[in-house]
């Protein structure tokens, strides 16, 4: 099995780019994750998708629609989703691919505040369900207080995060499973 991990962070030192990193050693053995770099994509133009979108997009959107599941870990932005991560579902969205309909997604994320990106992911979870993806409802995953639950290398050690992820994780791959016998084939 595998599965796509989007972090709606640029930021080198990002919490939830790390959270994906904490994925990859908390899935079970026969899942790979593979994080795909959102930074070379363009700003979101209709007329620059007049051929198709640009290398870099082309390039994530047919990872995502070859991959069985998505994995997005994002920052909350004025009680929402980042820029980067609209920006990049904007794009992967369009046809002729609509690379994340009918796919399987979680939504996690991490913010050193008190509440953990619950709006950010909520606002996630309903865009993502407008284009079609299918959502894992629960469990969720809401980092609270960041910075307490990373080391310095930004490695993942609070035991109860760890805990509740790999619960989440566990969920998401039995839903991939769900989703992919559920889901005709053509």
């Amino acid at each position: 099995m595998k599965i796509i991990g989007i972090s709606g962070s640029l930021r080198q030192r990002s919490f939830n780019t790390a959270l994906l990193r904490a994925a990859s050693e908390l899935l079970p053995h026969e899942v790979e994750l593979e994080v795909v770099d959102l930074s070379p994509f363009p700003l979101y133009n209709s007329e620059l998708d007049t051929d198709g979108p640009p290398e870099a997009v082309r390039a994530v959107e047919q990872k995502i629609a070859a991959a069985d599941g998505v994995l997005i870990a994002s920052p909350e932005y004025n009680h929402s989703y980042s820029g980067v991560l609209k920006n990049a579902i904007d794009w992967i969205s369009r046809p002729p691919i609509r690379a994340l309909a009918e796919k399987p997604v979680a939504v996690i994320g991490a913010s050193p505040g008190r509440y953990g990106t619950a709006r950010g992911q909520m606002n996630t979870r309903q865009l993502l369900h407008a284009i079609g993806a299918y959502v894992l409802p629960k469990p969720e995953l809401l980092v609270t207080q960041a910075p307490s639950k990373f080391d310095r290398d930004l490695r993942l050690t609070d035991e109860d995060t760890i805990h509740v992820y790999r619960s989440v994780l566990e969920a998401f791959v039995s839903f991939i499973h769900r989703t992919s016998v559920s889901t005709p084939t053509t």
